[in-house]
């Protein structure tokens, strides 16, 4: 805040332009809920966690990043969401996600989904449950799973099995598969009574009938100092 000000840059808790978050990962993600995924505006993030592979900058380049700022040399990079539509017997509900949806059983029986890309049918999956996650999320509980890493520029959303079972009874999705972003998945699950993970906040969700998931139409915008890339961060990241 100290630097900031000192530029003459204003301080604002409503109507700004440049959402900032401190800390790792999830402070990102909060950011982004408690603004309601709102388009309007410029997001970034300071990394003050552990991986921090959504928080752009380092806290030793903050003045990099204030001189960049005020000289309009940032970089900025529209990222694609994740929205999905949850019916059960009397209502609908909507939400928009970073990293990803988890599906899940209830009770942590069998989940048996019947899975449809733009009404097409693909799978009749069995197994522990399924991460659906877009770009961007490809980095995270994804790939504890052994889901592929995508480019943020690619605007994906990719089927991630969990513990899959393939036997005489059922012939499961065993890995990952990339949709487009101009598919919706849909999903009519055969036991009703879900626990289901957006960005890893849990609801509990009973008697569900159907569950779309698409990328949304609407991006949001994230600052990017101008010497970012890509390969760079996964490399820091994870192979470093």
């Amino acid at each position: 805040a100290y630097e900031l000000e000192k530029n003459n840059l204003t301080i604002s808790d409503n109507d700004y332009q440049l959402a900032i978050a401190i800390g790792g990962d999830g402070s990102f993600l909060r950011m982004l809920k408690n603004n309601k995924f709102n388009d309007k505006i410029y997001y970034i993030g300071v990394n003050a966690g552990t991986l921090g592979f959504l928080q752009e900058v380092k806290p030793e380049n903050i003045p990099y990043f204030i001189n960049d700022l005020i000289n309009n040399q940032l970089l900025t990079e529209e990222v694609g969401i994740q929205e999905t539509r949850i019916e059960d017997n009397q209502n609908k509900y909507s939400y928009y996600s970073l990293n990803e949806i988890v599906l899940r059983n209830k009770d942590l029986n069998t989940t048996i989904l019947n899975m449809y890309v733009d009404n097409h049918y693909l799978d009749r999956y069995a197994g522990d449950g399924v991460i659906i996650c877009t770009s961007v999320g490809s980095t995270a509980y994804n790939k504890s799973y052994g889901g592929s890493m995508i480019y943020n520029s690619l605007h994906t959303l990719q089927i991630t099995p969990i513990a899959p079972i393939n036997n005489e009874a059922y012939k499961s999705l065993n890995n990952s598969i990339v949709i487009p972003e101009d598919k919706l998945i849909t999903i009519i699950p055969e036991r009703k009574d879900f626990n289901i993970a957006i960005d890893g906040e849990k609801y509990v969700c009973d008697n569900v009938s159907k569950i779309e998931t698409s990328v949304s139409k609407k991006r949001i915008k994230c600052l990017r100092m101008k010497d970012y890339n890509y390969t760079n961060i996964v490399y820091d990241k994870f192979l470093k």
